[in-house]
């Protein structure tokens, strides 16, 4: 299975449009040993020629045109991605399927709750349903395998599993939320191909229990939370704000962050994705990156390219 990471920063990239901290100060200014990220996005395929994207991000489209492998190829209109897998309702993972309404057939794939949030309650989603077979919406249970196909139905070689991750639906689903499947809000992934290579997907986690960890111990590569590295580092960032586990996120360092709790998960390779601009390890001369690297554990950049 090939994966492109198309992107690696989470809401809002790096550096952030609005921000002035540290880190994105020091980009801005040539004095940062770090690189830019655009917002996280993940695309998979078994063949290299039939694409499907791991969420659709806001920085959608440059993502698509910085990736060769994701370019029409037909000579006319059509393009290689057959379709989207969603992990959650969150605008960073959503907003790009409206990059992808120039009727383009689809097939998205995400859990009952994240489609009525989408194409019941949203009608500027409706952009993607203006002619009969323009996206095919293909509701999946969790913890049943199911194989990704294009909307035409023909198999792809992909085959993915979902399971709950979280029970935070976004702040603009509102008193929704209340009538909506908790553990649909938010799901990881755990994707094999026919050749027997698996990637687990895991770009938001706000607990980790021993189900957990032992799906990621059956991974050949782990693409993980990796949003803050402290429970309270947008407090100290910004003077106020919410904390790492209020937002649906782990925090990287503690006792109890990831990389003490992931220390003995040791078959995949192991890759942080969704980091938040304030993260002290986007800074590659820090103690916090050598600190990850020591662990076992690299820092995904955009326009990786990898293969289980």
């Amino acid at each position: 299975m090939r994966i492109e990471i198309l992107g690696s920063a989470a809401g809002g990239g790096f550096p952030q449009w609005n921000c002035d901290c540290r880190n994105c100060h020091s980009l801005r200014a040539g004095t940062f040993q770090g690189k830019k990220r655009t917002q996280t996005q993940v695309a998979v395929s078994q063949d290299g020629h039939t694409w499907f994207l791991l969420n659709a991000s806001p920085d959608l489209r440059l993502q698509i045109e910085a990736t060769p492998a994701l370019h029409p190829q037909t000579g006319g209109r059509g393009s290689p991605i057959a379709g989207v897998v969603l992990t959650s309702a969150d605008l960073d993972q959503t907003v790009g399927l409206l990059s992808l309404r120039e009727l383009q057939p689809l097939r998205v794939y995400c859990t009952a709750s994240i489609r009525r949030i989408l194409q019941d309650d949203n009608s500027v989603f409706g952009m993607l349903n203006r002619v009969p077979s323009q996206v095919v919406w293909s509701e999946v249970d969790l913890g049943k395998k199911f194989a990704l196909i294009t909307s035409s139905a023909e198999e792809s070689g992909i085959y993915c599993e979902a399971f709950s991750v979280g029970t935070r639906y976004p702040a603009y689903v509102g008193k929704r939320a209340g009538a909506l499947t908790a553990e649909q809000a938010s799901i990881g992934l755990m994707l094999s191909s026919a050749s027997g290579g698996r990637l687990a997907y895991l770009p938001a986690v706000a607990t980790l229990d021993a189900s957990l960890l032992e799906r990621m111990e059956r991974a050949d590569v782990l693409l993980f939370d990796g949003t803050f590295w402290s429970e309270d580092e947008l407090i100290r960032v910004q003077g106020s704000g919410a904390t790492a586990a209020e937002m649906g996120h782990l925090p990287v360092s503690s006792e109890h962050g990831s990389l003490q709790r992931l220390s003995g998960v040791r078959r995949p390779r192991k890759i942080f994705v969704h980091v938040n601009n304030t993260n002290p390890m986007l800074d590659e001369s820090g103690p916090e990156y050598r600190m990850l690297r020591a662990a076992g554990w690299e820092l995904a950049e955009d326009g990786w390219s990898l293969e289980t």
